[in-house]
């Protein structure tokens, strides 16, 4: 299957509508159903649902679009597109956002710290607050996620301002409703020169609950440039298949069906598959794969809980799309153990501000070959496919 699409993606290149529209147009219709393949091998990422195989960048391209359907029909819900009205204006240290559709509208602000001088400057989104070191040289965007959509267990499904708009009954889990504001927190970026936020140049991080978070607005919105999540455990960096594999082993781990009587981060779509994670048409190296070619660092903390070894193991799957893509170096797997829960370590900091200068500074940082991860995982035991070179 190969198509002809016109403009490749750059590392830190964010691109109009309407040329997405382009590429898009460019790529067949999305199946209606998707596959239930009951494998516990992690699913091809170069392999499209009628079996034809990815063979260049742009092939690349429209797979990870039915990649996204298929997360959306069967974990995360729909995550809409731009409202019919978004607007946003900039007051003190915060960018106020506005948006309308079918007759309703919701408001919600975020709060901005910018460095000196003019600008605009290079800006990190952080899902609550920053529990990594943002350094004085990038702006802080603080982003109160919770007020969008709450999680709080499961009486508050479809409850926040996502669902002012769209109703409470909305397929999206709260993981979608945070990224389709982050959406609009771009938005208002670029709609606001007085801001001074440059909105080629913009990360977005959470740790645990909020790391999945951060995770999922990585692959879903496209003009991010970094994603950062940290130790966002299953629901996030993990595999579903790899966190069953280890829980079956006898590891204390965070597993899919677990995840779905916590809270409400994923859709009500998820609980079938829950029960069943080797059903699922698609997996999280794969969320890894949407996010390529684009800057996205994965933070880890030794914690059983946390599946170290389903984080590693999926992200090393996730590192071979970018691998086939030619930019291996434009992901990195970091992690470290003697910490507590969501306290950054020093002994991470290197990796960090490696990433930090390459996709939100402009330097030359070199990213090279960042894969610190527990002895012992092989991502071999789980995939069954190469990786190949797309041209």
């Amino acid at each position: 299957m190969k198509y002809s699409i016109v403009l490749p993606l750059l590392a830190t290149t964010v691109l109009a509508a309407p040329v997405v529209e382009q590429r898009q147009a460019s790529c067949p219709s999305i199946p209606s159903n998707f596959p239930n393949p009951n494998t516990a091998k992690l699913p091809n990422p170069f392999k499209f649902f009628d079996g034809s195989m990815v063979e260049t960048k742009e092939d690349m391209e429209c797979r990870n679009r039915e990649v996204s359907a298929a997360v959306q029909a069967q974990e995360l819900g729909e995550f809409p597109g731009k409202p019919s009205s978004v607007t946003a204006s900039w007051s003190g240290d915060r960018l106020s956002i506005n948006a309308r559709e079918n007759g309703k509208s919701i408001s919600f602000s975020v709060q901005v710290r910018k460095p000196g001088g003019s600008g605009p400057h290079p800006a990190i989104i952080a899902y609550g607050f920053p529990s990594l070191p943002i350094p004085n040289n990038v702006a802080t965007i603080t982003f109160n996620n919770d007020e969008i959509a709450q999680q709080s267990g499961q009486g508050s499904r479809g409850r926040g301002k996502f669902f002012d708009l769209y109703g409470s009954g909305h397929s999206a889990g709260a993981l979608t409703a945070w990224a389709w504001a982050v959406d609009r927190i771009m938005d208002a970026i670029e709609s606001t020169p007085a801001a001074g936020i440059n909105p080629a140049r913009v990360g977005v991080t959470g740790c645990s609950r909020n790391g999945k978070g951060a995770f999922v607005a990585a692959a879903l919105v496209d003009r991010i440039a970094l994603g950062l999540p940290q130790e966002s455990g299953s629901g996030g960096a993990a595999c579903w298949r790899v966190s069953d594999s280890e829980k079956n082993k006898g590891k204390n781990i965070q597993t899919a069906s677990q995840i779905v009587g916590e809270n409400v981060w994923f859709s009500t779509r998820f609980n079938a598959f829950s029960r069943s994670t080797n059903t699922l048409a698609t997996d999280h190296h794969q969320l890894a794969g949407m996010v390529a070619p684009r800057g996205l660092l994965v933070i880890e903390n030794v914690i059983d809980w946390l599946g170290p070894v389903s984080t590693s193991v999926c992200m090393k799957a996730g590192r071979l799309i970018y691998k086939a893509l030619g930019v291996p170096d434009n992901m990195g797997l970091t992690g470290a153990n003697g910490h507590n829960h969501c306290q950054f370590p020093g002994n991470q900091q290197s990796e960090l501000t490696a990433f930090i200068n390459r996709f939100l500074l402009n330097m030359t940082t070199s990213t090279a070959n960042i894969e610190k991860t527990p002895g012992g995982t092989d991502v071999g035991q789980y995939i069954d496919w190469t990786t190949p070179t797309l041209t």
